[in-house]
């Protein structure tokens, strides 16, 4: 559905949500690949944000921050009035489906009102990209197969369904407007600099702390896991070479079980399953497995390059190094939310 555009490769790029875990990545993989493009990061800076993911760079002379919150018509269309923006990556989201089920208006209002304002600016801009990023979640539970970009959206928590939301806002301007966007879906993404409220990160910042660590129900929940690294790579790779009005599926193409994460991570931090590993009442509408056909955004040319096995230790030995970047913040707010959301979990 249309062409992809000439060159992605110069001029000025807004990404949003940049201080961020995956849009941290991205930013850095630019400012290091791409000599003629100039970053312009918006973000709002919520609890899952943090300065020091862009820490090294954050003086760069092609990089630049705007504090705002891509909900707020005002701040977006200052952002575009200042500058010439030539291709827009949304990063911008409220991410994790155990705060959705507990309060769903952040997840409404940013990955919902805040696309759409977005692309609202971004069309009467006349961008030449559009890139937005988006999740495996909106297609549910999948139990057998992987789904390819054409499977309906099939959400099934609050988070999920915020994200479909948003992605099919991206279509619709596409369709109505003509506007060069694309959107990719990424799996289970993994690495350094991720809030520790996720499975990985959590679990590990626990583990060094001779804490359980909280699963799911049977844990033999199934997700396909992606490096931060590669995802960031891929996001480039659609950004440069996808076709206007195409979604593209970001898979590791390394499944494994909640369980199997978590006996690795065990060992990983030297500690036991018997001891470390606590069983807790499922969260509601917990999907089963996920899976991603990646066949067509591999026919651009990425492929991811991380083994799991070596991202993994790789990633263990990041947070056993950088107890600065993660002990504030598993103080105070964070603290306290995990009090309510795992406090109470008897065993399943």
């Amino acid at each position: 559905m249309g062409n992809s555009i000439v060159s992605s490769g110069q001029g000025v790029w807004l990404v949003t949500g940049g201080l961020g875990f995956i849009g941290s990545h991205f930013i850095r993989l630019v400012l290091r690949e791409r000599p003629e493009v100039t970053i312009v990061n918006l973000d709002a800076v919520t609890y899952a944000a943090n300065p020091a993911n862009l820490g090294e760079v954050s003086e760069h002379e092609r990089y630049s921050f705007v504090l705002g919150d891509i909900a707020e018509r005002r701040v977006v269309a200052e952002v575009f009035a200042h500058r010439r923006i030539d291709v827009v990556v949304n990063f911008a989201a409220e991410t994790h489906v155990d705060r959705s089920i507990l309060d769903a208006d952040a997840f409404l209002r940013t990955d919902v009102l805040g696309t759409h304002v977005l692309l609202d600016a971004a069309r009467k801009a006349g961008i030449t990209r559009y890139l937005q990023v988006s999740t495996d979640e909106v297609y549910g539970d999948i139990p057998a197969g992987a789904c390819t970009e054409s499977a309906p959206v099939a959400p099934r928590s609050p988070y999920a369904a915020s994200k479909a939301g948003g992605d099919l806002q991206v279509l619709a301007y596409a369709a109505t407007f003509g506007m060069p966007c694309v959107i990719t879906r990424g799996s289970n993404t993994y690495g350094p600099y991720q809030y520790p409220e996720k499975l990985i990160p959590l679990f590990v910042t626990n583990l060094l702390d001779d804490q359980p660590v909280p699963i799911y129900g049977d844990g033999k929940q199934v997700r396909d896991w992606l490096h931060a690294q590669d995802h960031a790579r891929g996001i480039l790779s659609v950004l440069d070479r996808g076709a206007d009005g195409e979604i593209y599926n970001l898979g590791g193409g390394t499944s494994r079980t909640n369980m199997e994460v978590t006996q690795r991570l065990v060992e990983l931090c030297g500690r036991s399953m018997e001891t470390h590993a606590r069983h807790v009442t499922d969260r509601p509408g917990h999907d089963r497995r996920y899976a991603l056909d990646s066949s067509k955004a591999r026919a651009l040319g990425w492929v991811p390059e991380r083994d799991f096995e070596a991202g993994l230790a790789e990633t263990v030995d990041w947070y056993r190094k950088n107890e600065a970047w993660w002990r504030p913040i598993k103080s105070g707010a964070f603290a306290e939310y995990y009090r309510t959301q795992y406090a109470d979990r008897g065993r399943p």
